[in-house]
């Protein structure tokens, strides 16, 4: 079987959508790659994530990745000593113009700070008003409703699947590892079908001693799985600006070697044309080695 690899592009912040999008969507046309843009689309509070400082592993992750030239210092104060520009009034024509090059687009956030930080608190009532102000968004933005979704930070739970199944996504891409599955929370299964993201991501990796750049790209070959599509979670920060030439070589490694580039969309409908063929499988949230905090993984069948 050829080995097939779809790419998710979460977009995080004002300065990813406005420099790290464009750049992103010409690199995956030159290389015939489609991509999934999920785009964040209220305000940029990039600066108040600096309340993750309590969490494990927090310090070791922004010192190995360079966060301040990546991101740019602006967008670490946007929110806290700087106003939090609204990324999706700010940003509609790149936004659009990513749709009218055929690439698919979905909602990441409507406040990425907020989801990343807080869903985990969040009661029902606060997630609906948070998923519905990106829908809302989107919508004046696109012309339609999103039909996917993918959380930002891997921040996923019963409440935030509820408000997917009410919005009648396609599908979502809120996890991490393993095969597409329909997610079981508290003994309730969803109905949005969960593709997760399959890969580490470039964030995951870089500065780590057994991964410098010139390793990268083979260590990503290495790890695609003919058996299985392969789902890749890139950033409009990182590779779309600071690492774009690394991602690049990715892209033209794969193009080299005939990887199948494929959409997620798709790819859901595909699955779901044999629905009771997928499994089902308790979500939970566990560590992802190289990212700090604790992220939605599927359990063990």
């Amino acid at each position: 079987m050829p080995i097939r690899l779809a790419l998710k592009v979460d977009v995080d912040t004002d300065r990813g959508t406005r420099i790290g999008v464009p750049n992103l969507a010409a690199d995956c046309r030159e290389f015939g790659a489609p991509a999934c843009f999920l785009f964040s689309l209220g305000p940029d509070q990039t600066g108040r994530a600096i309340t993750r400082i309590f969490r494990p592993g927090f310090f070791q992750k922004v010192s190995r990745t360079g966060v301040v030239s990546m991101y740019g210092l602006r967008t670490l104060l946007n929110g806290t000593l700087l106003p939090a520009p609204h990324i999706g009034r700010r940003n509609t024509d790149v936004m659009r113009a990513v749709r009218d090059e055929g690439y698919e687009v979905g909602i990441h956030s409507y406040n990425h700070y907020r989801w990343q930080d807080h869903v985990q608190t969040m009661d029902l009532a606060a997630v609906r008003a948070e998923f519905i102000a990106a829908r809302a968004e989107f919508l004046r933005i696109f012309g339609t409703e999103a039909h996917t979704a993918g959380a930002a930070g891997w921040q996923s739970n019963a409440r935030s699947r509820e408000v997917y199944d009410e919005a009648g996504l396609l599908y979502a891409s809120d996890t991490r590892n393993g095969p597409p599955f329909f997610p079981r929370l508290g003994g309730r299964v969803f109905q949005t079908l969960e593709i997760p993201s399959t890969l580490p991501t470039f964030d995951e990796l870089l500065g780590r001693p057994g991964y410098p750049d010139d390793r990268i790209v083979p260590h990503y070959l290495a790890l695609l799985d003919a058996s299985r599509p392969n789902v890749l979670t890139i950033h409009a920060e990182i590779e779309g600006m600071g690492k774009r030439a690394l991602f690049r070589a990715l892209l033209r490694t794969c193009a080299e070697r005939d990887v199948q580039f494929i959409r997620l969309d798709e790819l859901a409908r595909a699955l779901l044309a044999d629905r009771a063929a997928l499994p089902i499988r308790d979500q939970v949230l566990a560590p992802v080695d190289g990212r700090s905090g604790l992220v939605a993984t599927q359990a063990a069948a």
